[in-house]
């Protein structure tokens, strides 16, 4: 088993750090199945930190293997709440933990969205929303408006002006994004 508190998840509890024997066989046996967790997690890693020295094949090879391993032991909890909730989601949701390994372009964290409704959240908390529905629609549709432009790294103030000219001339609004390959 390793200890929490430490930095270092590698270390070895020590006979002070272990549970008194007061405690409980069930935080023991939680704390085991987060070891064995871990323990299929670290080769998982490994591969990926060696995935230059690898061949593709041999690369997804390791992936495969380790993403098994994963989702095996995570069906295997203990008979405590938590990690009966915890091995739950494994089968019904286990494929979903690992595609950002394997797919480029797909980020482990969801930073991407919650940047794009930050500042969302910071205006409806600043003007404090609307209160019909037209006005619903409009905020949302100008803020879809600069997120995508955003991301797009294109400029909001410059689709905005060519959006209006367009309205006075009778012409379509310029597109969000751009068309074809």
């Amino acid at each position: 088993m390793f200890n929490r508190s430490h930095p270092d998840w590698d270390q070895p509890i020590t006979a002070s750090a272990r549970p008194s024997t007061g405690c409980r066989r069930e935080f023991v046996a939680v704390a085991c199945y987060s070891d064995r967790l871990l323990d299929q997690l670290r080769p998982l890693f490994g591969a990926i930190h060696h995935r230059e020295e690898m061949r593709p094949e041999q690369f997804q090879r390791a992936l495969e293997r380790s993403r098994k391993a994963v989702l095996k032991v995570g069906g295997q909890a203990p008979e405590h709440r938590a990690a009966q909730n915890l091995a739950k989601r494994f089968p019904k949701h286990g494929a979903a933990y690992f595609p950002f390994l394997t797919t480029p372009g797909v980020e482990p964290t969801n930073n991407l969205a919650e940047q794009a409704i930050r500042f969302v959240v910071l205006d409806r908390r600043v003007t404090q929303g609307t209160r019909r529905g037209a006005g619903r629609q409009g905020n949302q549709r100008i803020w879809t408006t600069i997120a995508t432009l955003t991301q797009k790294d294109r400029s909001i103030l410059a689709y905005i002006r060519d959006a209006i000219r367009a309205y006075f001339n009778n012409q379509l609004a310029p597109a969000l994004l751009p068309s074809g390959p």
